[in-house]
């Protein structure tokens, strides 16, 4: 099975999808990347993500360019906002899904409130991404 989560940047809500399907199941070959890739993963997505016993320290934004001519089982898209345009992954596909979620990027506030809407967007991907694996993926095992 093969899964390709797609986001713009590819610095936090891509890689948090990628870091727990792995940690669902880790027979999964599991993708994430960015029409416009950042530099380096924000590092509240890796904080965060380390709270929950996942490590993406070691993780770095890829170009879904370098996936073109790969074939996914599925491809997620998790976009969420009006201002953001999801991308189109233009390769051999089984299966497209969109699961939007609030870039934490965006968020503006406080350092305490920043890192809490980091937090809740965490929790929300967890959630989705734990109901889309026991939904349609554990049954084909």
């Amino acid at each position: 099975m093969r899964i390709l989560i797609l986001c713009t940047g590819n610095t936090c809500r891509s890689q948090m999808a990628e870091g727990y399907l792995r940690s669902f199941d880790n027979v999964l070959k599991v993708y994430s990347a960015g029409t416009e890739p950042g530099k380096k993963i924000h590092p509240k997505t890796v904080q965060v993500m380390q709270e929950e016993g996942i490590d993406l320290s070691r993780h770095s934004p890829k170009s879904v360019t370098g996936f073109l001519n790969d074939e996914f089982d599925y491809v997620i898209t998790v976009c969420g906002g009006a201002r953001e345009s999801c991308p189109v992954f233009t390769g051999k596909v089984k299966n497209r899904l969109h699961m939007g979620f609030e870039d934490p990027a965006e968020v503006k506030g406080s350092e305490k409130f920043i890192l809490s809407a980091f937090r809740r967007i965490r929790d929300e991907i967890k959630k989705d991404f734990l109901k889309f694996y026991n939904e349609r993926i554990k049954p084909t095992r």
